[in-house]
């Protein structure tokens, strides 16, 4: 059942890493819109549309929603081939109701199928390419429209070119923003005297000192001045007609196109599938171990895209970049993800010639960092230890992100990973088994000889369903191997979500392989009948 969220409770974190976020999304939006071939704002509209709606309608408590870089060549070449951009919306239109449909049907949980080191392939994959891709921007290099992930380049070039040509494009003005930007994000939490400033995000001040600096090189017409090609670039309406201008209305007279129909599936399909991922990588890296509804996730998005496309936004799908930076700024709920977006609205609104004094170094500088969380060292050494049949989809997963995309890296960390299962399950036969007493309040859950990252959705389904104040004993006695996202599953529920919910917990036969010691008797010696009853399995995942 969906705990209600108290959107108001953590206002604090929230407005903070709400602020971090709009910094971090509003390039981004505009650089994707401008490398999809479409209008500067639409990529605005599906920002504060993916914020505020998807946000409000998510039950994601870190999931930023907005325009995505791996749809950006469906979106061009989809342009392109339809000839019209108010054509291309219809597509968009159909997509969100395509996505609405996939949430009835109960799509999101193929998720749950995902295995954790692909996961944090995922993550570390795209964490070096956002290193990878704002080095040149942190130098003064602007070559790369803002978000893009891609590693070959339409110019010929790829990733590792650009940043040869950087050297050939060094701005002096753009490094020293830069390092006075990493200074401060490094420091902000370090200094003591800092930490009391914490309602203050550090992108903030970075953000400010960034466009300070450079409005002194300006007025002393120093040679450190940036141009005006390497800050933030908003579209300024000089009038109340340039703002009617803005929205554009999907024409409907096409609906009846076949190729309309073909590329709002393509979409949808395409949309559906990064967002999914991008809710589990978000789950994974919530502090909390809390669970978001994947169902529920796609209705989200498809009600987003629809809104979307009748305003003349871009499709959307859940953001990993905006999702990593939000959680790094401490966001506690989806007030965060709501507040990015009424930012994005009212500062494009009300501000865009100041925030067209922002520099692009400043904001690279941020997603550096960002980067750098995600595919930190630390990450590789935990995968390392765990063996090959951890650290060999981990590793391919990484690769294939980095040189490919994320849906072709992520499907070769699952091949992987179920060549290795399935070898395994050559030896060892599967049986998973659950069981609750009468009255007793005592759930039995026995894993048999083999439980694998496959079993992950049964186990996490039957986790979540536990009612509060209850007993239970999870006896891993017979079980010869279990997985350990299998593992990780079941330590972080009764470190983090049994105590939310006081359920007492008792591991039985979890040795110390496992990296799981068998816990005190927190059920005091009570009996447990043998007359087990049937239960009813969680019946709804809207």
């Amino acid at each position: 059942m969906t705990k209600k969220i108290n959107l108001l409770a953590h206002l604090k974190s929230d407005f903070a890493s709400g602020l971090v976020v709009f910094l971090v999304a509003l390039p981004l939006c505009l650089g994707i819109a401008m490398a999809s071939g479409a209008p500067l704002f639409s990529g605005i509209i599906s920002g504060i549309v993916g914020g505020i709606v998807v946000g409000y309608l998510s039950t994601s408590h870190l999931s930023v929603t907005g325009p995505a870089a791996g749809l950006t060549a469906i979106v061009l070449t989809a342009i392109t081939d339809l000839g019209a951009f108010n054509i291309f919306l219809t597509a968009v239109f159909i997509a969100g109701l395509l996505q609405l449909l996939l949430g009835f049907l109960k799509a999101g949980t193929l998720s749950n199928y995902i295995p954790t080191n692909v996961i944090e392939g995922m993550l570390a994959g795209i964490g070096i390419i956002i290193i990878l891709k704002q080095l040149p921007h942190a130098v003064g290099y602007d070559a790369d429209f803002e978000g893009d992930e891609a590693f070959l380049q339409t110019n010929g070039g790829n990733t590792f070119s650009s940043l040869f040509g950087l050297l050939h494009y060094v701005q002096l003005g753009s490094i020293l923003i830069s390092v006075v930007s990493l200074t401060v994000l490094i420091l902000w939490d370090k200094i003591p005297a800092l930490k009391k400033l914490k309602v203050i995000p550090a992108a903030l001040v970075a953000v400010i000192l960034g466009v300070l600096l450079n409005e002194f090189f300006v007025q002393n017409m120093s040679s450190l001045a940036i141009q005006k090609q390497h800050l933030v670039s908003l579209p300024v309406p000089q009038s109340i007609s340039d703002f009617q201008n803005i929205l554009i209305l999907p024409d409907f007279t096409a609906l009846f196109q076949m190729k309309v129909w073909t590329i709002g599936l393509t979409i949808a399909v395409v949309a559906s599938i990064e967002t999914l991922l991008c809710i589990e990588a978000a789950d994974r890296m919530d502090s909390q171990k809390r669970y978001t509804n994947t169902n529920i996730e796609l209705k989200a998005q498809g009600i987003g895209n629809i809104l979307s496309s009748l305003l003349g936004g871009l499709p959307m799908t859940s953001v990993v970049v905006r999702t990593s930076a939000n959680n790094n700024a401490g966001a506690k709920t989806k007030m965060s993800a709501i507040i990015h977006g009424l930012l994005l609205l009212l500062c494009v609104l009300s501000i865009p010639a100041l925030l067209n004094k922002i520099p692009l170094a400043t904001l690279a500088s941020v997603l550096l960092l960002v980067g750098y969380k995600l595919a930190q060292p630390a990450t590789f050494i935990h995968f390392w230890h765990r063996g090959k049949y951890q650290f060999i989809p981990f590793i391919a997963t990484l690769l294939a992100v980095v040189f490919t995309d994320l849906l072709k890296g992520v499907a070769l960390g699952l091949i992987i990973s179920v060549i290795f299962v399935l070898k395994g399950n050559l030896k060892r036969a599967y049986s998973f088994s659950k069981q609750a007493y009468a009255d007793g309040d005592i759930i039995h859950i026995d894993l048999a000889q083999e439980v694998s990252f496959l079993n992950k959705a049964a186990i996490k389904s039957t986790l979540n369903d536990l009612p509060e104040n209850s007993k239970v004993v999870i006896n891993a006695s017979d079980t010869v191997y279990i997985a350990h996202d299998i593992l990780d599953l079941i330590k972080e529920f009764k470190s983090v979500r049994a105590k939310e919910l006081q359920i007492k917990v008792k591991l039985k036969g979890f040795k110390k392989a496992y990296q799981l010691e068998n816990s005190e008797d927190v059920l005091n010696k009570v009996k447990i009948e043998h007359n087990p009853i049937k239960t009813q399995s969680k019946t709804d995942n809207n």
